[in-house]
């Protein structure tokens, strides 16, 4: 592999390097080390870097080659979410439980997804969100969380970090009213990190990291929203997207 810089663990000033620098293998990683503080979680975000590593490995940061984004309001919906969303049988919060979100997105999965959000990441979204500039989608049946998401927000646009399932189409039904507070708030795009088939299903498109530099500059034009959400209980979640061909 070859040499990629490292940053000290307290270094919270030296510049990322430029993400076109970034290693073809494995794909996008950019640097190593350096401090998960919020203002360099935030420069890292505003220049379309992201944090990715396991409880084994030093801060691993990454800029891969090809981006996945969602544009709000384009979101594909199957009948059944569909049905789901119009019967209502569920109540939808933002901002209500950040850290039960956060842990169960954390927790263990069958298909290990989620096992990367380590104690030290969990703190790290945590302060971003104590101040107002990370954000969650709760979902609930009751008094049980049956789904939700949280995420970063900058200017006119939402870094995706993960989402998860209680219930059939918990995350799913987060994924949709994040769409509709995003539209309706004039977002324009969601930054969904990796390509998978799961989210290229839910209607995620492939930029290059040139073409997602570029589309990423535009929204960061906009003014930040920092502080809590509230959702409006007047939005549509239909208004995410429309039905599958």
């Amino acid at each position: 592999m070859l040499a990629v810089p490292w940053i000290a663990a307290d270094d919270h000033d030296t510049p990322f390097p430029d993400v076109e620098q970034a290693l073809a293998e494995p794909d996008g990683l950019l640097a190593i080390g350096g401090p998960l503080s919020p203002a360099r979680l935030e420069q890292a975000y505003r220049r379309g870097i992201f944090p990715w590593f396991s409880t084994d490995q030093p801060v691993l940061w990454w800029a891969p080659s090809t981006r996945a984004i969602m544009r709000p309001g384009q979101m594909r919906l199957a009948r059944s979410l569909r049905k789901r969303l119009r019967r209502r049988d569920y109540q939808v919060s933002a901002d209500q439980d950040f850290d039960r979100v956060i842990g169960a997105c954390a927790a263990a999965r069958s298909d290990a997804e989620g096992t990367w959000i380590t104690p030290t990441m969990r703190q790290a979204y945590t302060a971003l969100h104590e101040r107002g500039i990370a954000h969650s989608i709760e979902v609930w049946q009751g008094t049980c969380l049956g789904g939700g998401l949280y995420g970063v927000s900058l200017g006119g646009a939402f870094f995706g970090e993960s989402m998860f399932s209680a219930v059939s189409d918990g995350s799913k039904i987060a994924l949709a009213w994040l769409h509709a507070q995003l539209r309706q708030a004039d977002f324009e795009l969601i930054d969904c990190q990796m390509p998978t088939e799961h989210l290229l299903g839910l209607g995620a498109a492939c930029l290059t990291r040139p073409a997602f530099t570029t589309t990423l500059e535009h929204a960061l034009r906009q003014p930040t929203r920092a502080g809590r959400w509230s959702l409006d209980s007047e939005l549509d979640p239909l208004t995410a997207g429309s039905a599958n061909a």
